[in-house]
């Protein structure tokens, strides 16, 4: 396993957090995937609890790759305990070898929430622009900048794949209130 993980300090009370919901976010791959874990206060308030990538070995057979990924987010679920996984959806540009091996990523993501029982949402690149930067053709800077404003960070969450998992996570807590008015209906 080769995982970069930047986490926040706990809250004080670590045993009940006051999150009233924990997203993780998922940008896939099978080299690297970026993920960001983003909790929402009862307060309306987004925190970043952490963010990173998982790495895996490109002479690796892809089957071994994918367990890899899998065992990390097993792990990380297991950490931080959120309520919904939000994914980026399949974007199939020119590249398709490099589409199905996204493809294959988002299996082991989908799997592991399924077994967790999560909440298990899916955005295109625009969408998530859209939500983060109130365009859906932003560039990839303006919308770094926005996760960075919108959760108070120093500094922009780096590399560009955790910030994107990050990005992916507040999309999902900003949809929320909408959800959960219309869940009902």
């Amino acid at each position: 396993m080769n995982t970069s993980h930047n986490a926040r300090p706990a809250p004080a009370d670590a045993s009940s957090p006051p999150f009233e919901y924990v997203a993780l976010g998922i940008d896939p791959g099978t080299a690297t995937t970026g993920y960001g874990v983003v909790a929402l206060t009862p307060d309306g308030e987004f925190v970043l609890l952490a963010y990173g990538v998982f790495r895996t070995a490109a002479h690796h057979p892809m089957h071994l790759r994918l367990r890899e990924l899998f065992d990390d987010l097993q792990d990380l679920i297991a950490e931080f305990r959120p309520q919904g996984l939000a994914v980026e959806k399949l974007f199939f540009g020119r590249n398709v070898t490099n589409a199905i091996s996204v493809g294959q990523a988002r299996g082991a993501v989908l799997l592991a929430a399924a077994l967790h029982q999560l909440e298990v949402a899916e955005y295109t690149p625009a969408e998530v622009k859209q939500a983060i930067a109130g365009y859906g053709n932003a560039d990839k800077a303006q919308v770094q900048t926005m996760v960075q404003r919108i959760l108070h960070l120093p500094d922009l969450p780096r590399p560009d794949d955790a910030a994107d998992g990050v990005a992916i996570a507040v999309c999902h807590l900003q949809g929320l209130p909408y959800r959960r008015r219309t869940a009902g209906a």
